[in-house]
């Protein structure tokens, strides 16, 4: 069984930088689609950035140009480079599949990062 672990999460003002990694306890070279999901206080859970297994990139229109998802297959991990973060991005980042599966048990995923963007 696959298991992720997010880590890079941290408070950083506004304009600042963070890089997101996500681990997996195993391969992920055979997943199609892997993401990056962020939930903010009184949200829905949204997918910001989606990667397949062949490099193409899919980003919500509030990331996109500041945000970068890249994958390492023989790492086994997923990167989320985000630059010029706002106030509106602080929330708890998940990594999973896309459609989520890994660790999902209805709502709960797991504890994520928090990135938290603020003077």
């Amino acid at each position: 069984q696959v298991q992720l672990v997010e880590s890079g999460g941290d408070l950083v003002q506004p304009g600042g930088s963070l890089r997101l990694a996500c681990t997996a306890s195993g391969s992920i070279s055979s997943i199609y689609a892997m993401g990056w999901y962020r939930q903010a206080p009184g949200k829905q859970r949204e997918l910001v950035a989606r990667i397949t297994s062949g490099g193409s990139t899919n980003y919500a229109y509030s990331v996109k140009g500041r945000f970068t998802i890249s994958r390492d297959n023989a790492k086994n991990t997923v990167y989320l480079q985000m630059n010029s973060l706002k106030p509106e991005d602080t929330a708890v980042y998940d990594c999973n599949t896309d459609p989520p599966r890994i660790g999902v048990k209805g709502d709960y995923w797991g504890q994520g990062t928090q990135v938290t963007v603020s003077s």
